[in-house]
């Protein structure tokens, strides 16, 4: 059957002419019953039919589709492009234009709501910043308008609350040095000096570095059986050994006193190495699994600034794997546990 809904402005133009010509034909073949008179009728009226209704589409209708192009593609037009919309645009159906018209619409609403999601984020982001500031800022202003208001003299007193001063110090000294690196890793600054080591090695090393931290929870850690033979990896050691103690540390402040903290490894296809830090603690709700590796982003707010942090660890810890091309994940369930893994590159000769 024929199908006239994506006919381009010539075929447009031609059915008009077509449609007025043979009326106009035969009632002229019917004054004048003479066949050369008819068919020389016809093809007059469709020749000037046609004409005129190509230049009324063409200066009337797809002068004005030819704007929304402009409109649409944002650009100066090159004589190329000029080309492109004299000769090209004006073929196009009109059903053609509107899927055009409408995929560009569907776009711009897709990038405005981008646009709304990242405003959001960037407002929670700069409300926790401040407040992840002002909490040891206030912190030290009250021990130290304390001491000026008389406590100096008293020297126990005085070196508490200097103790306690130094300490949140030292926790926005942490905050910038955190800072400071995700921008850099954010950026792409952070050189990367890739070799080839083993995986366990590493792992174990991490381990030894926070035995003190699983001592005092009681926390047993351990590379899953199975996983002990050697796996090399190559990346950058200094870079990796970062991203195991940042999920070391998270999985002992959430994981349960007494409980334990494995590591796995596995080979995957040859090419890559899956690494996963296990806690058999707290666990993470669903709907906050999308989001744990955002800057500042903590499930429970109260509670996790109480176990202390700056909240930008396992953003650090995403960051610096994907700088090495490689992705990681998150699973989790409540009052069961958490694994967090990641790949990277096997051995390199």
């Amino acid at each position: 059957m024929f199908d006239t809904k994506n006919l381009s402005p010539r075929q447009l133009s031609a059915l008009t002419a077509f449609m007025l010509s043979v009326p106009i034909a035969l009632g002229i073949y019917w004054l004048r019953p003479v066949w050369w008179i008819g068919v020389s009728a016809f093809f007059l009226v469709f020749a000037g039919s046609y004409a005129l209704v190509a230049i009324t589409l063409q200066r009337f209708i797809y002068r004005k589709i030819k704007l929304i192009y402009k409109y649409i593609y944002q650009t100066k037009a090159s004589k190329k492009e000029e080309m492109y919309y004299k000769y090209i645009i004006p073929q196009k159906g009109i059903d053609e234009v509107r899927m055009d018209v409408e995929k560009w619409a569907n776009q711009r609403k897709q990038e405005i709501e981008n646009l709304k999601q990242n405003e959001a984020y960037r407002k929670e982001f700069l409300q926790n910043l401040a407040h992840e500031f002002k909490t040891p800022i206030f912190a030290i202003q009250g021990y130290v308008d304390t001491l000026l208001n008389g406590a100096m003299e008293d020297p126990d007193i005085s070196k508490r609350f200097l103790t306690n001063a130094s300490k949140n110090v030292d926790r926005l000294v942490n905050l910038m040095n955190d800072l400071d690196e995700i921008s850099k890793l954010e950026r792409g600054e952070q050189a990367l000096y890739k070799q080839n080591f083993v995986i366990q090695d590493l792992t174990k090393e991490v381990f030894e570095s926070l035995s003190i931290k699983t001592n005092e929870k009681g926390i047993k850690c351990s590379i899953k059986k199975g996983c002990e033979p050697p796996l090399t990896v190559f990346a950058d050691k200094e870079k990796i050994r970062q991203v195991l103690i940042n999920l070391v540390e998270n999985a002992t402040k959430y994981g349960k006193a007494g409980g334990t903290i494995v590591a796995s490894m596995y080979n995957t296809d040859g090419k890559h190495v899956l690494i996963e830090i296990s806690d058999d603690g707290l666990g993470i709700e669903e709907e906050h699994l999308i989001r744990i590796f955002e800057r500042f982003y903590r499930t429970d707010k109260a509670r996790s600034r109480d176990k202390g942090g700056t909240g930008l660890g396992l953003a650090i810890c995403k960051h610096i794997v994907e700088a090495h091309g490689q992705t990681i994940h998150v699973r989790s369930k409540i009052d069961v546990g958490t694994t967090i893994g990641f790949t990277l590159d096997a051995k390199k000769d």
